[in-house]
């Protein structure tokens, strides 16, 4: 896959765990392709109550849309140019590119979804956080499962 145009990274994360849900690199992020990320942790989990995101194309599209009136999820979309209000997917990306984008090379789709996969493995798993009382999303999760 030729990326001269650059890869397009698309990350879920649960604003409450912290936990990132997915990463899906790709040539392109269309609303189908958003949706099927949906489809598929849906099956896993249950639906949000909302989504926070930017109004880009592909998620302000009839289809995403459609998606959401039908799994009973509604959109928070952000106003535009105040990434502010969707701070912690920001911090999220920020990270993202600082040590991942920034650090690794790759030339294929499939190179880089499985170092993405990595990426997020340790980001989910090794990495405390302090608004989670320096447990890991994945502790979080955990603990709150239990609970």
């Amino acid at each position: 896959m030729d990326f001269s145009g650059g890869p397009k990274f698309l990350n879920v994360i649960d604003e409450h765990s912290r936990l990132c849900l997915a990463i899906r690199v790709g040539r392109r992020c269309k609303a189908r392709d958003v949706v099927a990320v949906l489809e598929e942790l849906t099956s896993l989990y249950p639906a949000p109550a909302f989504i926070r995101c930017d109004n880009g194309p592909e998620f302000i599209a009839h289809a995403l849309r459609r998606w959401c009136q039908g799994s009973g999820t509604t959109t928070a979309t952000i106003e535009p140019g105040s990434p502010w209000q969707n701070g912690f997917a920001e911090s999220f990306n920020g990270r993202f590119r600082d040590e991942f984008l920034n650090t690794e090379l790759f030339t294929t789709a499939p190179e880089a979804q499985i170092l993405a996969d990595r990426w997020r493995w340790e980001y989910n798993s090794l990495r405390p956080h302090s608004a989670l009382q320096g447990r890991t999303p994945l502790e979080a999760v955990q603990q709150g499962a239990a609970a």
